[in-house]
């Protein structure tokens, strides 16, 4: 659940909006009013069960319309065919490395350009996110064909 405390680091709380509604279809409406509209930069939305085609293209188009970036969380196995791009975002543990933020991003659906995967990690000093292609896939490693 996002909270404004845990967004602190990202961005000021002030400038994020929380609704909270009874049940998944007044979440829906109350996204797709917020993208419709243009005055926020980005919607989330947490979504409890799949969301219908009609659904999910509701949403599209309300984003098209306010020029907003609409993003949907929901657990593995829910997409929604009407979306553009689907990601999977795993924490990475690694031992050598401090960062607790280092995350891998993967595009595992992309209507519109190509899939892969990146390591990313949020640099808290310069208020931007990292993105480094996996150890394997770097230039000059061995799986890299030069």
């Amino acid at each position: 659940m996002l909270t404004p405390a845990s967004m602190m680091p990202f961005l000021d709380p002030a400038k994020l909006l929380l609704a909270k509604t009874q049940n998944q279809t007044d979440s829906l409406a109350v996204a797709e009013e917020a993208l419709k509209d243009g005055s926020l930069s980005v919607v989330v939305l947490e979504v409890t069960r799949p969301l219908d085609l009609r659904e999910g293209r509701r949403l599209q188009l309300a984003a098209r319309t306010g020029g907003t970036t609409g993003l949907c969380i929901i657990p593995e196995g829910m997409g929604s065919n009407a979306a553009e791009t689907r990601w999977r975002a795993t924490p990475l543990f690694d031992p050598a490395c401090e960062d607790s933020t280092l995350m891998r991003w993967e595009i595992i659906k992309n209507k519109s350009g190509t899939t892969g995967a990146w390591h990313v990690h949020w640099d808290a000093q310069t208020h931007r996110l990292h993105v480094v292609p996996p150890v394997g896939e770097r230039p000059g490693s061995a799986r890299t064909p030069e």
